[in-house]
């Protein structure tokens, strides 16, 4: 087992039923992993600020085949192994998590967090200049901000 930090190992996010499914090898090259590892730094420092809660990991890397299989973004940060999608249940709701996080989005260069559909937390960085951006996205579409 690979550990990318402290808490995260690899196989948290490349792990993915999806691929499983439909027999995606979603096995990362090198350069993906060392942006795995930028991440997992980071969801250490989201780890720290939900009180040292677990993060548990639903979506990470996403190889370009699993990403279409997932149906996410042609431009998914998850491609290029610089998002995860995760929950905090011991720390809280979605909701509550994302309040926690937004002052910090740009103290730790965070791109994009996004409150997905009232169930998880997308956070994304970028290999360019962050956005520092909080949107909700629900069934009426995308809206900045937490709401």
């Amino acid at each position: 087992m690979t550990q990318l930090s402290e808490h995260f190992t690899l196989n948290e996010f490349v792990a993915s039923d999806t691929a499983a499914a439909c027999g995606i090898d979603n096995t990362p090259s090198d350069a993906i992993v060392v942006s795995l590892t930028r991440l997992a730094e980071v969801l250490e420092e989201v780890r720290r600020i939900l009180l040292d809660h677990p993060i548990h990991i639903t979506s990470g890397y996403r190889c370009p085949e699993l990403n279409d299989a997932c149906g996410g973004a042609e431009t998914s940060a998850h491609m290029s192994g610089l998002a995860a999608d995760f929950t905090c249940p011991e720390y809280g709701t979605p909701y509550d998590v994302c309040i926690a996080i937004e002052p910090y989005v740009d103290v730790l260069e965070i791109d994009q967090a996004i409150w997905e559909m009232g169930t998880w937390i997308h956070l994304g960085l970028t290999e360019g200049e962050a956005r520092h951006q909080c949107l909700t996205i629900d069934e009426t579409g995308t809206h900045e901000g937490f709401n």
